[in-house]
């Protein structure tokens, strides 16, 4: 799956803000880290903003925090902020009404419910998780990461 820049700039910010919710960056300090563009950036923190997930703070070191539950906030809740995940048109049917049109738009709506069941199942507190497990899947009944060692 492709997701576009701002998705992944906004998973990216409220993985590195909800890390630490006390702590508050700037756009520049997540873009550095992420060598991102600041610009590009604040328009996304400002949507997360909006959809309540990070609150900017004014003033001399000013910033962001997030503001949301990491284990409640899910892939799908960031991603859908900034573009449509499985819709029922993502597979386009281009006015074909054939039986293997019919058949291929069948499969697509499946690896499209997938994907949003999928995205919705991994919260922000089990990226956290995967990520100190450097990237290995996680054993969702412990929470620990599996080692194939």
């Amino acid at each position: 799956m492709k997701l576009q820049t701002a998705s992944r700039l906004a998973i990216y910010a409220v993985l590195e803000l909800s890390a630490d919710p006390e702590q508050q960056l700037s756009a520049a300090e997540i873009g550095d880290k992420f060598g991102i563009s600041t610009h590009h950036l604040s328009k996304v923190l400002h949507t997360l903003g909006r959809a309540g997930l990070v609150r900017s703070v004014r003033g001399a070191g000013g910033g962001y925090v997030f503001s949301g539950n990491a284990k409640r906030t899910t892939l799908l809740d960031v991603i859908e902020l900034f573009e449509s995940v499985g819709g029922r048109d993502a597979g386009g049917n281009e006015g074909a009404v054939t039986p293997e049109a019919a058949a291929l738009q069948t499969v697509l709506g499946e690896i499209d419910e997938l994907t949003r069941a999928t995205l919705n199942s991994i919260t922000l507190s089990t990226m956290h998780k995967l990520i100190e497990a450097g990237g290995r899947s996680i054993d969702k009944g412990q929470g620990r990461a599996n080692t194939t060692d």
